[in-house]
């Protein structure tokens, strides 16, 4: 027996710049009625770009949700109607100022998937070229290399507990030991 989920009725309770909120009513697979809150996000992707060096190329940014500066892969939205490829292709040189030579799909993943819709597209990016960032009005954020290795350390002693990241960096590691 599969389990599902039926949408009876849905209403939008929220929308903003980034995602919209909408309360929607279900039935389940044994027939019961119940509410759903979900947040409507566009989507976006992560791209974990590593050196000839075997470092990876990483962001530093305050995060206001978590209160936290988190280290992070180089990440962004999808833009309405964009191909996740180009998204990821816009948001490297943005973030970092690198172009890519190669590209890798790693996938995609579902940060929260218990009240949200988002879907991140995960990307690993070698044969870097370098040149100059172009960041978003408002977005602060600085650049470090680190070496795959490290990352991976970090994941293992949770010093590095973005799960974008977490995703890309495992997978980036076992597509490059081959």
């Amino acid at each position: 027996m599969g389990y599902f989920e039926e949408k009876i009725s849905g209403k939008n309770v929220f929308r903003g710049r980034v995602f919209s909120v909408d309360l929607d009513t279900v039935r389940l697979s044994d027939g019961e009625i119940r509410p759903r809150e979900v947040v409507v996000h566009r989507g976006g992707v992560g791209i974990v770009p590593v050196t000839d060096e075997g470092e990876v190329l990483m962001v530093r940014q305050f995060r206001y949700p978590v209160g936290e500066e988190l280290l992070e892969i180089p990440a962004g939205k999808l833009e309405e109607g964009e191909n996740p490829e180009e998204c990821a292709r816009r948001e490297l040189s943005e973030e970092t100022g690198c172009t890519a030579g190669k590209w890798v799909d790693l996938g995609k993943m579902y940060p929260t998937p218990g009240y949200c819709g988002e879907v991140l597209h995960i990307f690993l990016a070698t044969d870097l070229v370098y040149g100059k960032m172009h960041l978003d009005e408002g977005e602060l954020l600085s650049v470090s290399r680190v070496p795959l290795e490290t990352l991976c350390k970090m994941i293992a002693d949770n010093s590095l507990p973005d799960a974008k990241s977490v995703f890309g960096i495992l997978k980036a590691r076992d597509i490059l030991k081959d």
